[in-house]
């Protein structure tokens, strides 16, 4: 199996992405990377670390920044590692893509280039939430900022599957993000897309409030992009927020001996590697551009996982599938 890897997307690219290859390919022997980047500064860093002869690098000499306008810097820079590693992965020398550069660029480029599969009418990143009991796939996480109802109905079919191929589960509780839990709450694409999910066969349990998702009130959150993105941007946030309040009341002689790493794990973005750009035809992972190594490795154990379950293979039949019977 082979993966391509943006190597010029992180804050501390290349050193992060050589370091993950590294790490990823050591612990699984199936697995083949491909760094995609500029060689003259990608090179010199496998070198460095001695990467596996299992870790290869294709020249790309441009990069986009988080400062490009994403559609327009795929179009001037067709040799950026973007472009190149998406190209890449649809003309078939490489089984999956991921990247911690530009969400944006990302996003258009998986669009663009892979396009998206039939049946979506608008792909979407979903990610997982930690939560009390596993963790929760949300979607939309901030790629479609406006939906209508069957968009949001569309999401869920593709977290969905998402689930059972990702976390092993067997019929994963859908929920339908919003203020209240009776099906009147909310605006009316919001109570348009519960009804709409109420008649489906998916495994809907109904709309989850925000104090319900740390307890694991569902298995795939669905909502729009402008309150997945803010969710999202909380989550992150309430980490480093325990840390330092962990760390000071330890100061303080108030907890006694507390593993502060062991108790913040579980919701820290690294865990659970990078988030997948649903409804396009191929593999693409969304990582952090903060990202460390081991955010990296496990993305690209998040890629591997996507294509030895086939989750692209399911995702085309369901919606086929779907098709068939509205037809």
């Amino acid at each position: 199996m082979r993966i391509a890897l943006d190597a010029m997307g992180t804050d501390q690219a290349p050193a992060s992405e050589v370091a993950g290859a590294k790490a990823a390919v050591d612990a699984d022997p199936d697995l083949e990377v491909v760094l995609v980047g500029d060689e003259a500064v990608v090179g010199p860093e496998m070198e460095r670390l001695g990467v596996s002869d299992r870790v290869r690098l294709v020249h790309a000499p441009d990069r986009i920044t988080s400062n490009d306008a994403p559609a327009s810097a795929l179009r001037r820079k067709p040799g950026s590692s973007i472009a190149v590693g998406l190209t890449l992965h649809k003309e078939g020398g490489a089984d999956a893509f991921v990247s911690a550069g530009s969400t944006g660029a990302v996003m258009a480029g998986s669009l663009f280039i892979l396009r998206p599969l039939a049946g979506v009418d608008r792909p979407t990143v979903g990610t997982l939430l930690p939560t009390a009991k596993g963790p929760t796939l949300m979607l939309d996480a901030g790629a479609n900022i406006e939906c209508k109802a069957q968009h949001l109905v569309q999401f869920a079919q593709l977290g969905g599957i998402y689930m059972q191929d990702l976390q092993d589960l067997e019929n994963p509780r859908i929920g339908l993000l919003n203020v209240g839990s009776e099906p009147t709450k909310g605006p009316e694409e919001i109570q348009e897309a519960y009804r709409l999910l109420e008649a489906s066969h998916l495994n809907f349990v109904g709309n989850v409030e925000g104090r319900d998702i740390i307890h694991h009130a569902c298995d795939v959150l669905v909502c729009d992009g402008f309150a997945g993105n803010i969710l999202l941007k909380f989550y992150e946030s309430v980490a480093g927020f325990l840390i330092d309040h962990l760390r000071s009341r330890l100061n303080q002689g108030g907890l006694g001996s507390v593993d502060l790493e062991e108790a913040v794990r579980v919701l820290d973005y690294q865990e659970y590697g990078g988030a997948p750009l649903l409804g396009v035809n191929g593999v693409s992972i969304i990582c952090h551009g903060q990202s460390p190594p081991r955010a990296i490795q496990n993305a690209l154990g998040v890629a591997a996982q996507a294509v030895r379950n086939g989750t692209l293979e399911h995702l085309t039949r369901e919606l086929d599938s779907g098709a068939e019977s509205e037809a």
